[in-house]
C-alpha cells in the first residue's frame, strides 16, 4: 500500500490550507441541501403534508440506494490523496478510472433492481397510502439518473483528492444550480408535482456529469493515460474494493438510522413526520457546512499518509477540530435564533409549524453533538482507516437504537431526537478514542 513504501515527503498544514479546501467545499455541498430545503418549500406551497411526506420517505429510500455507495465519493478521495502526497502521478490518474468503472456497473445495477428497492423501501419506513404514492412516483423518475449520479460522486472525488477544492467547487454547485431551478420551473409552472421534483435531478445529473468528463480530460491532457494492467492491477483493485466495502457498510448503517428516524416519524402521523422532515433539512444544512471541514482533514490527512509525514497529519486533525467547533457554535446560534422564520418560510400548513418549532432545540443543537463524528470521519477516510470506521459506526448505531427504545415510550418525539443526537455523539468520540493507536501503527518514527 501507497502508506507503506517510498520516501517521507515532508509539508505544511495551516489554517490557510485547511480552509482553502473547507471554504469552497463548504459552498459546494451547502448547495445540496439549499436543493433539499428549495424541493421541501416547492412541495409545501402545495399545502398537502402528505405530499411533503412523500418527498422525506422518498429521499430517505433514495439515500438508502445511492448514498450507500457515495464510497466512490470517499473512497476515491483518500486513494487519491495517498497518490498525491506518495508523489505517484500514474497511479493518481488511474484511481479515476477504476472509480469510473465502479460507477457504471452499479449505477445500471440500480435501474435493473429500482423495484425490488422501492417494494422493500416502502415496507421498512411505513406511511399513510398517500404517502407511499408520491414516494414511488418520485423513486420511479430519480433512479433513471443512477449511472450518471455515481459518476458524479467519481469525478467529485477524485478533484477533491487533487486538491482542487475550487472545481468540486463549480461542480458540485452548477449541478445543484440547474436542479433548484429545474425544481421550481417543473413543480411551480408545469404543475409535475413530485415527479418534477425528480426530472429535476435526472437531467442536472446528466449535466454535470458531462462537464465532469470534459474537466477530467483537461486534466489528463498531455500525460500519460494510466496503462490497462495498473487499472487492473489485482492488489490495488482488492484494496478499492475492500476500501469501498467499509464504507458502504459505514454508510448504510448511517443511512438506516436516518431511515429508522424518518419511519418513527412517520408511524406518530402525517404531521408530525412533515414536522420532523422540515428540521432534519435544517440539521443537512449544518451537515454540509461542517463537511466542508470534513473534506479538508480527508484530503490533508490523505496527502500525510501517502507522504508517509506524521506532523501533517496531526495538524490536519487538530486545525480541522478547530475551526469544525468554531462553525458548529454559529451554525447552531443561526438554527436557534432563524429557525422560526425558516420554518414558517418551508411551508403553509399550521399545524406542521407548530409541532416544528417545539422540537427546533434539538436540531439546532445537532451541529454541536455532530462536528466531532463528521471530522473523525473525515481524517479515517482520507487515512483509509475504514474498517475501524465501519466497526465504531455499527456501535453507535446499537447506542442509537438501544437509547430510542428506552427514551421514546417516556419522552415520544423528544426520546427520538434524544437517541439521534446521542448517536451522532457516539460516533464522533469512539474515533477519537482509537486514532492516536492507528496513527502510531500508520506512521514510521518521526524524523529528528
Amino acid at each position: 500500500m501507497t502508506s507503506q513504501q517510498g520516501a517521507v515527503r515532508p509539508f505544511d498544514v495551516t489554517s490557510r490550507s485547511v480552509l482553502a479546501i473547507a471554504v469552497p467545499m463548504t459552498l459546494a455541498y451547502l448547495s445540496t441541501p439549499l436543493l433539499g430545503l428549495v424541493d421541501t418549500a416547492v412541495i409545501g406551497q402545495l399545502g398537502d403534508a402528505a405530499l411533503l411526506g412523500g418527498i422525506a420517505l422518498g429521499g430517505v429510500l433514495f439515500d438508502l440506494v445511492f448514498t450507500s455507495f457515495n464510497f466512490l465519493r470517499s473512497g476515491t478521495t483518500g486513494l487519491t490523496a495517498q497518490a498525491v502526497g506518495a508523489g505517484e502521478g500514474e497511479e493518481e490518474r488511474a484511481v479515476l478510472f477504476r472509480a469510473g468503472l465502479l460507477a457504471l456497473g452499479l449505477g445500471l445495477a440500480v435501474i435493473v433492481l429500482q423495484q425490488p428497492f422501492l417494494a422493500g423501501g416502502l415496507w421498512l419506513m411505513g406511511g399513510s397510502t398517500e404517502v407511499q404514492a408520491a414516494t414511488a412516483t418520485y423513486f420511479a423518475v430519480r433512479t433513471l439518473s443512477a449511472p450518471l449520479a455515481l459518476a458524479n460522486y467519481a469525478f467529485l472525488g477524485w478533484f477533491i483528492g487533487r486538491g482542487q477544492a475550487m472545481t468540486a467547487l463549480g461542480l458540485q454547485t452548477g449541478l445543484n444550480g440547474v436542479n433548484i431551478a429545474l425544481s421550481i420551473l417543473f413543480v411551480l409552472h408545469f404543475e409535475w408535482g413530485v415527479a418534477g421534483v425528480a426530472a429535476a435531478t435526472v437531467l442536472s445529473e446528466a449535466l454535470a456529469a458531462l462537464a465532469g468528463a470534459m474537466l477530467a480530460a483537461r486534466a489528463l491532457k498531455g500525460k500519460p493515460w494510466p496503462s490497462r494492467a495498473l487499472i487492473f492491477d489485482k492488489a490495488r483493485f482488492r484494496r478499492m474494493m475492500a476500501l469501498n466495502g467499509d464504507i458502504l457498510i459505514r454508510s448504510f448503517a448511517l443511512i438506516l438510522a436516518f431511515a429508522f428516524f424518518v419511519s418513527r416519524s412517520a408511524a406518530q402521523g402525517d404531521t408530525v413526520l412533515a414536522a420532523n422532515a422540515v428540521l432534519e433539512k435544517f440539521f443537512m444544512v449544518a451537515s454540509f457546512f461542517l463537511d466542508g471541514l470534513a473534506t479538508a482533514a480527508e484530503q490533508l490527512a490523505g496527502r500525510a499518509v501517502g507522504a508517509r509525514y506524521r506532523p501533517a497529519f496531526d495538524h490536519s486533525l487538530k486545525l480541522s477540530l478547530v475551526w469544525g467547533y468554531a462553525l458548529a457554535g454559529g451554525v447552531a446560534l443561526v438554527l436557534t435564533t432563524a429557525g422560526p422564520s425558516l420554518i414558517h418560510a418551508m411551508t403553509t400548513a399550521e399545524d406542521v409549524r407548530a409541532v416544528a418549532i417545539l422540537y427546533l432545540p434539538w436540531a439546532a443543537a445537532t451541529p454541536l453533538f455532530g462536528v466531532l463524528a463528521f471530522q473523525m470521519d473525515g481524517v479515517f477516510i482520507g487515512a483509509t482507516w475504514s474498517r475501524d470506521m465501519r466497526n465504531m459506526m455499527l456501535v453507535s448505531l446499537v447506542l442509537f437504537l438501544a437509547v430510542y427504545h428506552i427514551a421514546f415510550p417516556a419522552m415520544g418525539n423528544h426520546g427520538l431526537w434524544l437517541a439521534f443526537t446521542i448517536f451522532l455523539a457516539a460516533r464522533g468520540f469512539s474515533l477519537l478514542a482509537i486514532t492516536g493507536r492507528r496513527a502510531r501503527e500508520t506512521f514510521p518514527a518521526e524524523p529528528a
